[in-house]
């Protein structure tokens, strides 16, 4: 079978935004054996998305459209299809039913145009939003296939790995399941994740291996087709086994939804550790980063924000001649925040931050330039040197990663201790 792509959205042809869920379908679609021979783009406009269906439909046996399906009168994909192969919108109970709590839960009234997001095509298969409002949907006519998704990345990848490709695989009339396992890394980047891997994404055929970008940190994906769960399993284990051992020290977690925020709570709630946190160069962001985590109110009490060395000494009760002397930047000053951090916030662990974000240099000390420090109870405090490429606000996220993933492993270290 032959898919053709088509994704809607004037924004993309005016270039601000990027394509981004072609190239992650047509990676699915590949490792179903479903080839993508040709992808379209075409702005917000009915009768250019009809006859782009329609070239498609000369040339394809799938026919994907890719967004337009949110309740702003730009997004019309779901009504053109439904006009195009002559079907009435109906309604999905669940999702109109979701809607109705989101719009109860806003205090606001349910409009007509929030309606159209829980409306198919008559005679389709939906495809559940987990993520947002707006269900896709699968129909079959004429011997083709025509599928409608979601624009938003963060709505599209979860539907078309827990949705869609389970659906595809049981029509193809396999008999077959595919289970796949996300590992997530940080620290190291997607080139070297190739290079280390090489010998085993060359000789890849069945489980497979794809590397994926996500903000200052790579995602790896791991996917078996077998008779069975169990059976696809059993080929991910030895596949996964290869890959830790080779990146094992930069490995966090499991999972799409994942985040190296989520893991530090859970490592937190496992332990039962209060954390706290002195930011400088990050102003807040780390903070705010745990505070994003559901139940993070039992270990994260609260922080500092501390920029100039006046309000370093004055709200982590330090020395400020002894940080004019040493340097903003340096790692007394990281270690001094951290200890500082430490006791005031009465916790048992924090974590500091000092650099120079950029975008130039800051009194002689280039931009990118990073100390994080760590305190714990009854332990001498720690600085490591980062030196971060990229923009002021690329310095500052990663940063905030790099602190998370310290955060970390110091949690695991004293979960194997104890």
């Amino acid at each position: 079978m032959n898919a053709e792509l088509i994704a809607v959205g004037t924004e993309m042809l005016l270039g601000q935004i990027t394509n981004t869920n072609g190239a992650f379908l047509a990676k699915q679609l590949s490792e179903l054996g479903i080839d993508s021979l040709n992808q379209q783009v075409v702005g917000d406009n009915p009768e250019r998305l009809e006859a782009a269906i329609a070239l498609a439909e000369s040339r394809a046996d799938m026919i994907f459209v890719l967004g337009g399906l949110g309740p702003t009168p730009d997004d019309l994909s779901k009504q053109t299809l439904a006009k195009h192969l002559g079907v009435a919108l109906v309604e999905d109970a669940p999702a109109m039913a979701k809607l109705k709590a989101y719009a109860k839960q806003q205090h606001h009234e349910m409009t007509a145009n929030n309606r159209l997001q829980a409306m198919y095509p008559a005679g389709a298969t939906v495809l559940t939003n987990a993520v947002g409002l707006a269900v896709g949907a699968v129909l079959e006519q004429q011997g083709r296939t025509y599928v409608l998704l979601p624009g938003p990345p963060r709505e599209f990848e979860p539907m078309v790995l827990n949705a869609l490709v389970p659906l595809l695989l049981k029509s193809q009339g396999e008999g077959e399941v595919m289970v796949s396992r996300v590992l997530r890394f940080f620290g190291i980047g997607e080139s070297q994740v190739v290079t280390e891997l090489a010998d085993l994404i060359a000789a890849q055929t069945n489980p497979t291996l794809a590397t994926y970008i996500k903000p200052y940190e790579v995602t790896l994906r791991l996917t078996a087709k077998a008779k069975s769960e169990q059976a696809a399993t059993a080929l991910l284990d030895p596949l996964e086994r290869a890959v830790q051992a080779r990146l094992g020290e930069f490995f966090y977690g499991y999972g799409d939804n994942n985040s190296l925020a989520a893991e530090v709570v859970r490592a937190l709630a496992r332990e039962k550790v209060a954390v706290t946190a002195a930011e400088s160069l990050t102003a807040g962001a780390f903070q705010a980063a745990l505070a994003d985590i559901p139940g993070v109110s039992a270990w994260f009490k609260g922080g500092f924000v501390t920029y100039a060395n006046r309000t370093k000494a004055k709200f982590l009760q330090l020395d400020q001649s002894a940080i004019d002397r040493a340097g903003a930047v340096s790692e007394y000053t990281a270690k001094a925040m951290a200890e500082g951090a430490l006791k005031q916030a009465s916790a048992d662990v924090a974590i500091s931050f000092t650099g120079v974000a950029g975008p130039g240099p800051s009194d002689g000390i280039e931009a990118g330039t990073v100390w994080i420090g760590l305190a714990a109870k009854g332990q001498p405090a720690v600085a490591a040197l980062h030196h971060f490429p990229g923009s002021r606000a690329a310095v500052r996220g990663r940063a905030v990663k790099a602190g998370l993933f310290t955060l970390l492993r110091f949690l695991q270290a004293t979960e194997k201790q104890g």
